[in-house]
């Protein structure tokens, strides 16, 4: 079902139609307004130019943010691979716990 919002990006209405809810897409309108007036208040340029000065900005978050990630599942990989070393590990101290335990009685 597609939702339809009106929100307000540089005093600017725009109605949105998207299968997000109206709540998600006016979040999105709020961040990109924000972005938008962030450029405007420091410099004196256009809005167009202030939009994509904008949108360079939120690219340059995202692929930032999308490097991160990879670096988290890196690390999160690395992490379970030692987890499954040190089970193993424990799986094969407790083997020879259990052998000189039997060899004592």
């Amino acid at each position: 079902m597609k939702n339809r919002v009106t929100v307000t990006i540089a005093n600017q209405e725009y109605t949105l139609v998207a299968t997000e809810d109206a709540a998600y897409m006016e979040k999105v309108a709020h961040h990109v307004d924000a972005k938008l007036r962030e450029v405007l208040e420091g410099s004196k340029v256009s809005t167009t130019e202030a939009a994509v000065l904008a949108a360079l900005n939120v690219a340059d978050e995202y692929f930032k943010e999308v490097e991160a990630a990879e670096n988290l599942r890196g690390q999160l990989k690395e992490y379970l691979e030692e987890a499954t070393d040190l089970k193993m590990q424990l799986s094969e101290a407790k083997r020879e716990i259990f052998k000189l335990q039997n060899k004592k009685s």
